[in-house]
């Protein structure tokens, strides 16, 4: 049966995170690049697929747990008489939403737009069987995912023991340990480019070149401010990014999470930070201690980007059976639910 989205789903806008940012809140705040920090609060509480309406518009992700998104993140509530929450997230993984962007500079989505598009939804019997198929795979990403979050909570854990037990230390600042500078603007960009394009709250689109393939530190400069991105990988940074680069990444990592951004904003119509006064920033600095912190999180920062790559085979893999399912390419008859 053929449905427009606005019989399955009713789209909720995100808010703005500021209020709720808790370091030790307990509920994840997800924005177009995925988690970046933790809340004391929830938006909502059932299994929803967000879609990026600024930004990253063409990652749709799945969430069953009390969540949180960023004012660049829809939400959505479904209306499962028709539609189970995981098949719908299936279901429009096979959309190419950019196709749908009605933003000139940054890729965006209207709701209205969204409610337009028609799905061809199956039973929820035959609902059921297609996520059972995928089921195993999707486990085996959302344990990579716990891994690397329990990995996050270590570090960040060893991070402020060093910054407590850190007796002796001179305040210096940023600039001093780090080269920052702002990204740029790409000559081209689209579907049809294998270099991602990363934005203030990660990545946007793909181009054709790329302007940094080491490991970086990135932060908004304009628009989203707060989100601490890394890459190791080859990639464009935008012209509304800071990059960072240094010997102490890991450490930095850690620090910039717990800078208040919005009392660096300069904006007035939008959030906007300056180079000169993030590379002004004080940070308690004793190398030996640095360079222990780095040396015992190298090993665990590794495990984390290995997960990450296995987790994207792993879509790669789920993604090539997708389109096979929802047309009927694979019999179900067999399948058990």
């Amino acid at each position: 049966m053929i449905y427009p989205l606005s019989k399955l789903v009713k789209i909720m806008y995100g808010k703005n995170q500021k209020e709720v940012l808790d370091v030790n809140g307990k509920y994840p705040i997800y924005g177009t690049g995925g988690l970046i920090a933790y809340s004391n609060k929830y938006l909502y509480d059932k299994p929803s697929v967000l879609i990026g309406r600024k930004g990253t518009i063409n990652k749709v992700k799945y969430v069953e747990k009390p969540f949180w998104t960023v004012d660049t993140l829809f939400y959505t509530i479904i209306n499962e008489e028709y539609v189970l929450p995981k098949y719908l997230y299936y279901k429009m993984l096979t959309l190419n939403l950019d196709y749908y962007n009605e933003g000139t500079t940054i890729p965006s989505l209207r709701k209205e737009t969204l409610y337009r598009i028609e799905l061809d939804i199956p039973s929820i019997i035959t609902q059921k069987k297609c996520i059972k198929i995928l089921g195993d795979i999707d486990k085996k990403i959302k344990l990579n995912e716990e891994i690397n979050n329990n990995l996050f909570n270590l570090i960040k854990n060893n991070y402020l023991k060093m910054q407590e037990n850190m007796s002796e230390f001179e305040n210096v600042k940023l600039k001093d340990i780090a080269d920052i500078s702002s990204g740029k603007r790409p000559k081209n960009k689209g579907v049809e480019y294998s270099i991602p394009l990363v934005g203030a709250s990660g990545i946007m689109s793909y181009t054709e070149e790329y302007n940094s393939d080491s490991d970086i530190l990135v932060i908004g400069r304009v628009g989203t401010l707060g989100v601490v991105q890394r890459y190791f990988e080859k990639i464009w940074l935008s012209d509304n990014t800071l990059t960072i680069k240094t010997i102490y990444s890991n450490v930095l990592e850690n620090y910039l999470n717990y800078v208040d951004y919005q009392s660096l904003n300069r904006g007035s119509t939008q959030p906007l930070i300056t180079q000169k006064d993030i590379s002004n920033l004080y940070i308690k600095f004793n190398e030996k201690e640095f360079n222990k912190f780095e040396d015992e999180v190298t090993n665990l920062r590794k495990k984390i980007e290995l997960n990450n790559k296995q987790n994207k085979i792993l879509e790669q893999l789920r993604d090539t059976l997708l389109p096979k399912l929802m047309n009927g390419e694979i019999d179900l008859d067999n399948i058990e639910i």
